[in-house]
């Protein structure tokens, strides 16, 4: 065999024994214990999205609101009832980032400095549920949040009463709103609580406000006011972190609607379109529902909140959904209607159309500076020239649009209207909107317009996000124009590509 021969033989296999040699490693070494992966918990203990430095700039500007002589404090989310998982409250988290249950948080306006307050280790149940931040962890918790202080809760009382009277703090701060918690809004919670106020068999004081009256009758001397003014005008405006999850919860919505549409066809049911949509968020590790889904089929969509409907979507029926989901505690808000045929007949066109330009004229017209009076002062001049032009089919349509359009002239007469709603850690986001559009502020709008004789109802609704570079329809790729939604449900979606059945 030529030398040169040999030579390459033996290089090749050399190569080929190290290959060997490095494989029966890896196998030996895969083979030499039960699991591969590290024993070491790789659940975070502390937001790895929003830095310690963040929350304490929110800490920060509540100590310049409150005043030297005062003191906010905070309640934390209840220990959840049954097998759920634990989900701080709003306000605790947007001030701590702490998601360890029943917690408390005081800011001292004297000192600038935070404690946070954490039950004592539950030996047993971080054995079988994992690792929870507790007052044991006291080093931990301070390295983690930056938080400087960190106390039992068993102390809280005390402190308290020795904060009025050693450091003579005469007023604490606390929200006297109810707290926000998942799938939550303020409205809702109000709701709730006057469902408990008209059952005369139910006594309980709201959570927020039992609070407020524990510390009222521990420390006597301490003037309670109302925190929530200062964190609604703070939770407004968003900083760039906040709005990547918002765009990022919007863009799976987004997702969501359009696979939705993919999978829709004659006899297609609500809750199969809310299938697909978890699979989709639960997917990419979306953190809970928003709120409960909104799938209307048909004249199911003239209730506007209407859920859990088991209608059967028929082929000339039109389809609501607005959905969405929390990521990190930051949600977002879309709507969007397509036929279940993959054609819009000529009235769904018709009225559609019409309602189209409505909205697209609100829509384009929001400006930077520009207060929602003044938006919508600008747009009704193209949304009136909109409804002289369009043609009707009905005199019934015709007087809907016309009603439809002055009920908006009136509503622009008053400086205070709104545009729609704010979105944020709630989808029906705190603050005040009345007021003109300025960079950090993320808000939708959602005319609704409806026939009441046929029980036609029509709504969208787009994610805005104001920046400094001026206003953005972030979610405008979610096509709305008639050609593209026909496009997308005349596609297969995740239901014809798994068709999965247990009842055949």
């Amino acid at each position: 065999m030529p030398r040169t021969l040999r030579l390459a033989v033996n290089i090749n296999s050399l190569f080929l024994f190290a290959i060997f040699f490095v494989f029966s490693a890896s196998l030996q070494a895969q083979s030499s214990s039960w699991n591969e992966s590290t024993l070491k918990e790789d659940r975070a203990l502390f937001s790895e999205h929003f830095t310690p430095a963040e929350f304490a700039e929110r800490r920060d500007k509540v100590y310049e609101a409150i005043g030297e002589e005062s003191i906010a404090i905070l309640q934390g989310a209840p220990s959840p009832e049954g097998y759920l998982d634990f989900r701080q409250n709003n306000e605790f988290y947007y001030l701590s980032g702490i998601e360890s249950p029943d917690a408390y948080l005081i800011l001292n306006g004297q000192t600038r400095e935070a404690t946070v307050y954490l039950y004592s280790r539950k030996e047993r149940r971080e054995y079988g549920e994992g690792k929870i931040l507790s007052f044991e962890d006291a080093e931990l918790v301070t390295e983690l949040s930056g938080i400087e202080n960190v106390g039992s809760y068993s102390d809280l009382i005390n402190d308290l009463k020795s904060l009025n009277q050693t450091a003579e703090i005469t007023t604490a701060y606390t929200p006297h709103s109810p707290y926000e918690e998942v799938a939550m809004t303020r409205s809702m919670a109000n709701r709730h609580i006057e469902d408990m106020k008209a059952n005369p068999l139910d006594t309980r004081l709201p959570r927020h406000q039992n609070f407020i009256q524990e510390i009222r009758e521990a420390v006597p001397d301490l003037e309670v006011e109302d925190l929530d003014p200062v964190i609604d005008e703070l939770r407004k405006i968003k900083s760039e972190k906040e709005l990547e999850l918002i765009r990022r919860s919007t863009r799976l919505q987004a997702e969501v609607i359009k696979e939705s549409m993919k999978s829709t066809e004659p006899g297609v049911k609500p809750y199969e379109l809310e299938a697909v949509s978890k699979y989709i968020y639960w997917k990419h590790n979306i953190q809970d529902d928003a709120y409960y889904p909104l799938i209307h089929v048909g004249p199911d969509a003239y209730m506007n909140h209407y859920h859990n409907s088991k209608r059967t979507a028929k082929a000339g029926d039109m389809i609501l959904m607005d959905y969405g989901a929390y990521d990190r505690y930051y949600s977002s808000d879309l709507g969007r209607m397509w036929p279940v045929n993959g054609t819009f007949n000529p009235v769904q066109r018709e009225l559609y159309s019409f309602y189209l330009k409505f909205y697209e004229a609100i829509l384009y017209h929001i400006k930077l500076g520009l207060t929602p009076q003044q938006v919508m002062q600008n747009a009704l001049k193209e949304i009136d020239v909109i409804l002289e032009e369009h043609k009707f089919s009905k005199p019934l349509y015709r007087n809907a649009a016309e009603q439809f359009v002055a009920g908006y002239h009136e509503r622009a007469k008053d400086p205070d209207m709104r545009l729609g709603h704010g979105v944020g850690m709630s989808v029906h986001d705190v603050g005040g909107y009345a007021v003109p559009i300025e960079p950090g502020m993320v808000f939708v709008i959602e005319p609704q317009f409806r026939v009441p004789e046929e029980r036609i109802y029509i709504r969208l609704e787009d994610m805005i996000i104001a920046t400094e570079d001026g206003v953005e329809i972030y979610s405008d790729f979610l096509p709305r124009d008639i050609e593209s939604i026909e496009k997308l449900v005349r596609e297969d979606g995740l239901l014809q590509k798994n068709p999965i059945s247990i009842d055949n």
